[in-house]
């Protein structure tokens, strides 16, 4: 009898979640035709160097490690070309924005960071 009440309970549930999933607008256009001109740096335009990998990985490192951060910034984008770091998406807060470009500037390698971090807007 428990077995039939959980199954039904957890069929109820699966069955609400695209209604739940529906309530969000998910419409990243704007931000999609911004992507797809030369002026922004996305990932594929990292820099192939090993000094350039190994100094975003030492940013993902720095910005992962730090517990005290929101998922939004362990997410960030971080880009490296020629030393210099872009970092972009959204964090939860301008203090957020702040620290996630601190840590960058710390990593040994960085000439310059361009910081393109965007506060998110509550929903």
């Amino acid at each position: 009898m428990r077995l039939l009440v959980l199954a039904c309970t957890l069929a109820a549930a699966l069955s609400s979640a695209p209604a739940i999933a529906g309530e969000y607008d998910a419409d990243d256009t704007g931000k999609n035709v911004r992507d797809r001109g030369d002026e922004t740096l996305t990932p594929a335009d990292q820099g192939g160097s090993a000094a350039d990998r190994k100094v975003t990985a030492n940013v993902r490192k720095a910005i992962v490690d730090d517990d005290a951060l929101s998922m939004n910034a362990h997410n960030v984008k971080v880009i490296t070309q020629n030393g210099v770091v872009t970092l972009r998406g959204p964090v939860e807060s301008a203090s957020e924005k702040a620290s996630v470009a601190a840590k960058a500037k710390k990593v040994a390698g960085v000439k310059r960071v361009d910081n393109q971090l965007e506060i998110a807007k509550n929903k």
